[in-house]
């Protein structure tokens, strides 16, 4: 899969995609990252990308020459791909989307900077918007590499374990259970036996009631419209009835 960034700061991703797990993905031919330098489309002699927005305002505002001129060069027009502006006001990023965007052959992702971007980039240019949540960084080049790392992780063949990602937190809807390794003792800790019984059955109950539990306790958002199987549900009841006893017992202290 092929991932074109458009960006006034190229130098910001070298160090993490140089590293671990989007090194070897490239180093495999699994993607490739191409960074474009949106400085390099403005003609006059400074390479100025950015000027004082109309009817006045702090700040200053990314040009529609300059990008547009970029993303044609590189994309054509109309574009080959879709072009996501990272924005705070985009659609909330999920697990969910990067699987779907891994299925792609290739996607765009424009990095705002400053106090925004002319608005014609966006009624005119742009495919799709996404947030990675509901607060304001200083560009779009972070929340850029989130969406790579998220959806290279979809990507056959990123991640050693062929199902890493279906069992990471959110790919199945819920969050993930626990993990141990050794030593298997620590401090007095031990490791839940039944992840020493051998037992893969037992194992699996076991993960799956972990998830629900965590999920129920950290994020019971996630469970309203949760698909549970026969199984889910009793121990949904189970956690429930604990629910109601902690509530009555400190009641009664």
């Amino acid at each position: 899969m092929r991932f074109d960034v458009f960006t006034l700061f190229p130098a910001v991703f070298a160090p993490y995609l140089e590293a671990s797990i989007l090194q070897k993905a490239q180093q495999n031919q699994l993607i490739q990252v191409e960074l474009h330098n949106i400085r390099d489309w403005a003609p006059d002699k400074h390479h100025v990308t950015d000027d004082t927005p109309y009817g006045g305002g702090g700040g200053m505002v990314m040009k529609a020459p300059p990008i547009f001129d970029a993303v044609e060069a590189i994309l054509g027009n109309p574009p080959v791909c879709p072009l996501i502006l990272l924005s705070p006001q985009g659609r909330p990023f999920s697990a969910k989307i990067a699987r779907e965007f891994a299925q792609l052959p290739q996607v765009g992702l424009l990095c705002g900077r400053y106090e925004g971007i002319d608005e014609r980039i966006r009624e005119h240019l742009i495919t799709d918007q996404i947030s990675i949540g509901d607060y304001v960084l200083t560009g779009g080049e972070l929340p850029a590499l989130i969406l790579l790392d998220a959806i290279a992780r979809f990507i056959p063949g990123v991640l050693g374990d062929p199902d890493g990602a279906e069992d990471d937190s959110f790919a199945s809807g819920l969050l993930e259970y626990p993990h141990y390794t050794k030593p298997e003792e620590f401090r007095g800790w031990h490791v839940p036996e039944v992840l020493l019984s051998g037992n893969h059955a037992l194992i699996q109950k076991w993960r799956r009631e972990q998830s629900l539990r965590r999920t129920f306790t950290n994020r019971p958002d996630l469970l309203r419209d949760f698909p549970f199987t026969k199984n889910d549900q009793k121990y949904m009841d189970k956690l429930n009835q604990e629910k109601k006893e902690d509530k009555e017992h400190s009641i009664k202290q």
